[in-house]
């Protein structure tokens, strides 16, 4: 077995499955991966700021989660659970729906507290409907009448606010970008004032983050598709540091999808909103991100391709192995890697 296939199927103690945020948030564990040297560190989170320089460039993912699991009644009395997956243009949402099968195209469907949406058409396992507010009202409408959608190996109920980070500002994420889980303001101040330059992108997460890899993924060149905007401030910033020689430190995957998707071959960012399917796997070229700050991810995802691009199968096997051995805790609100 490869180094790849092994990290891939790697396996986990079940009570190493992180079931809350380590409070004060910054103070959960960090282990550092060195890539030039193979050397592994054992530090808390606060302590990146040993790690990044005056100069740097620290990005993150200002997406907010949504409460997007809503519930409802059809035309003809039936209960219906909807959980939203991903934006389209117009006000259209791709959903899952429970049960899908008998809902008709052009159907309504009334919302608990009265709102009204219509079933556009089915899709392979999802299905688009229609919304008739703003982007501002469905936030507003979901934050009372919605359910925070916590991964399913998380066994309790987890606040809205727990599963936010605490910079979150653009709604439209089913999922909390979970690296940037561990910021608090005052380290991120803390940074800051050391001249450490913060900036953002925003990545709606979708559900296929979750997904499990297909079995041909070594033949496909695209994943699931998620909403990504890269705005002028954040690509002056991020082109101006590689100008001068200074380093991106992209805190998630979800960062790095998005700093990736919007640069070109020349490694220069330019300003994007769009759609992204990039699949990043070992043998990826890199173009921008130079330190990944990250979480401990589950088998047989896209997210250990990435981060087994980044540095090798061989040193994030290495790593995983490093991190079960000494109880690291794992997965959403799980600690942290920083790979240097």
């Amino acid at each position: 077995m490869t180094a790849l296939e092994e990290l891939l199927n790697y396996d986990l103690p079940k009570d190493l499955i992180a079931q809350e945020l380590t409070e004060p948030r910054d103070r959960c564990r960090m282990l550092v991966l060195h890539r030039d040297t193979g050397v592994l560190e054992d530090k808390f989170f606060y302590q990146i700021a040993e790690y990044i320089k005056p100069g740097d460039v620290l990005v993150l993912n200002n997406t907010k989660v949504l409460k997007a699991r809503v519930r409802g009644i059809r035309q003809t009395g039936g209960a219906v659970e909807i959980l939203l997956v991903r934006p389209l243009p117009e006000n259209q949402w791709e959903c899952l729906i429970k049960p899908l099968r008998r809902i008709k195209a052009d159907e309504k469907i009334i919302l608990n507290g009265g709102a009204e949406i219509t079933f556009v058409q089915r899709m392979d396992h999802t299905a688009i409907v229609q919304f008739y507010m703003s982007p501002q009202e469905l936030d507003q409408y979901l934050n009372q009448w919605g359910e925070v959608p916590t991964p399913p190996y998380i066994k309790r109920k987890v606040s809205f606010e727990e599963y936010q980070t605490v910079y979150a500002e653009k709604p439209g994420a089913v999922a909390a970008p979970t690296a940037g889980l561990h910021f608090t303001n005052e380290l991120l101040k803390q940074l800051e004032e050391s001249g450490i330059k913060v900036t953002y992108v925003t990545l709606h997460v979708a559900l296929g983050t979750f997904e499990k890899l297909a079995d041909n993924w070594q033949e496909r060149d695209a994943l699931h598709q998620e909403t990504f905007f890269v705005s002028e401030d954040t690509i002056r910033i991020v082109n101006d540091a590689k100008r001068d020689g200074k380093r991106i430190f992209a805190v998630g995957t979800t960062t790095v999808r998005s700093l990736e998707s919007a640069a070109g071959s020349d490694g220069v960012v330019k300003s994007t909103f769009g759609d992204t399917s990039l699949f990043i796997k070992p043998g990826y070229t890199w173009k921008v991100v130079d330190k990944l700050i990250t979480n401990f991810h589950l088998p047989q995802t896209s997210l250990l391709l990435l981060v087994s691009s980044f540095a090798t199968p061989e040193l994030i096997l290495k790593a995983y192995k490093h991190a079960i051995d000494e109880r690291y805790r794992f997965y959403s609100l799980g600690d942290a890697m920083l790979i240097l």
